[in-house]
């Protein structure tokens, strides 16, 4: 069973190595704990059998703009809707703090996470030119709450 709760202090390494696994140019582990102290954050991580599997990272922005920074499951559990649990759980949170727009870069080759995004109801706004460190391009996606 799947266990979505807020991150503590001692589950940043689990979440570092996840987020390692899953990203050409990962978040620095310093970055990621400031994430899980900032005020205006939220951080939840997903748990099965007490070992944790994945984790989503999201700001509050000017009162009503919500970010999410980062989403990333284990390969091992991918396929299991545990990104779906973890996107909406942070969804909902930031709406409780105000947000009335959700944002969010994805790779404009990753074509599965885009895939995930639109199932969401995240749209493309418009495109990132030289986002990422070796000149690719991310889209710049978008879910306004009614």
């Amino acid at each position: 069973m799947v266990k979505i709760r807020l991150v503590r202090s001692e589950d940043i390494a689990q979440v570092y190595k996840i987020e390692s696994e899953a990203f050409k140019y990962p978040y620095p582990r310093t970055l990621l704990e400031y994430y899980s102290n900032l005020k205006d954050a939220v951080f939840y991580v997903a748990e099965v059998d007490n070992s944790i599997v994945g984790y989503v990272i999201g700001l509050l922005r000017r009162r009503i703009i919500g970010h999410i920074i980062s989403i990333a499951v284990s390969k091992r559990y991918m396929r299991r809707g545990i990104g779906s649990k973890l996107l909406k759980k942070a969804e909902e949170t930031l709406r409780r703090m105000g947000a009335k727009v959700l944002r969010l870069e994805v790779r404009n080759s990753n074509i599965p996470a885009i895939n995930f995004y639109v199932k969401h109801g995240y749209k493309i706004a418009f495109i990132k030119e030289y986002y990422y460190p070796n000149g690719e391009s991310a889209y710049v996606m978008y879910k306004v709450f009614f």
